[in-house]
């Protein structure tokens, strides 16, 4: 994972999560309005990958309801929120999905489009996608 923020016993973040504004330090999660904000952009990225063809057969049979919930947290770790995922868990969560390149390129597509709908900055997207791409080893599973 990319340079991360250790304040004080506080988990690792990325650094992409971390604000720092005078002498107090937040996190775009607080900054975007939480769980409820994390949740609209979370739901609005489902809406855009379900509309792809190459990412949509990779949903046919999923409870959505119970994937929004934990890519919500998912999302809202990654900004700095109260939700952990480890490397090891996204290894066994995509191990038999055989997820190969072309589909992690346009799920980042679809969630950097949603990001930015939602009024993240550019900069603040590109380092989620940079986050996300130090994870991709954990998540591809198909050459």
């Amino acid at each position: 994972m990319r340079a991360a923020h250790e304040d004080r016993g506080a988990r690792a973040l990325p650094a992409a999560a971390w604000r720092r504004e005078g002498d107090r330090v937040g996190t775009l999660f607080h900054e975007l309005g939480g769980f409820a904000a994390v949740s609209r952009i979370v739901s609005d990225f489902y809406d855009r990958v379900l509309d792809r063809d190459i990412l949509a057969p990779y949903f046919a049979d999923v409870d959505m309801r119970r994937l929004v919930d934990h890519q919500t947290k998912f999302i809202a770790s990654m900004l700095g929120g109260p939700a952990s995922y480890s490397n090891e868990a996204l290894r066994q969560i995509h191990a038999r999905l055989n997820i190969d390149r072309a589909a992690l390129d346009a799920m980042k597509e679809e969630l950097a489009a949603s990001l930015l709908a939602h009024g993240v900055s550019s900069r603040d997207v590109a380092n989620v996608m940079a986050d996300i791409e130090a994870r991709a080893g954990y998540v591809i599973t198909r050459n």
